[in-house]
């Protein structure tokens, strides 16, 4: 487990841009937080980190967005709007995870029984002004890409 504190937006993005710099390998990432807790704001960091130049937006009516980067496929789900797990299988929601992407998953519960178990689970929470991230390993991928940011830290 590891946990931070992040003072405002722009350490949420920098907080995404070093953890996509930890994840060495292919990754499952789920996101967990109130609306507002700064999901798409650590999701930005994350492919901004990962070398993409334009805006990273929400796809809270899209169900997904993609982004081709040089090295790797990065997929953000915002699965809030979500009305039945099944419309994940419709929309082929198994080609996503690959040996060459990350895949971000925001409301991961509304997805239950459909989506692979996490490498990585990621809970914002708020603190006064602040929030608190915490990750949770759930694979050996998980641990690595902690081990990774506890390293840089």
């Amino acid at each position: 487990m590891f946990k931070a504190i992040l003072v405002d937006d722009l350490a949420t993005v920098e907080f995404g841009r070093k953890l996509s710099q930890c994840c060495e390998q292919a990754s499952c990432i789920f996101l967990y937080g109130d609306l507002g807790a700064g999901k798409t704001t650590l999701t930005r960091g994350f492919v901004q980190g990962l070398g993409h130049q334009g805006k990273v937006k929400s796809p809270t009516y899209t169900l997904v967005e993609p982004y081709e980067l040089p090295q790797w496929q990065v997929f953000h789900f915002d699965l809030y709007r979500l009305g039945d797990p099944e419309e994940l299988e419709f929309m082929g929601i198994r080609d996503y995870f690959s040996d060459t992407s990350h895949c971000l998953i925001e409301w991961p519960d509304k997805g239950q029984g459909v989506l692979p178990e996490p490498d990585l689970r990621i809970e914002l929470k708020y603190s006064g002004e602040q929030r608190e991230v915490e990750l949770i390993s759930c694979s050996t991928v998980g641990q690595q890409i902690i081990s990774n940011l506890e390293s840089i830290e």
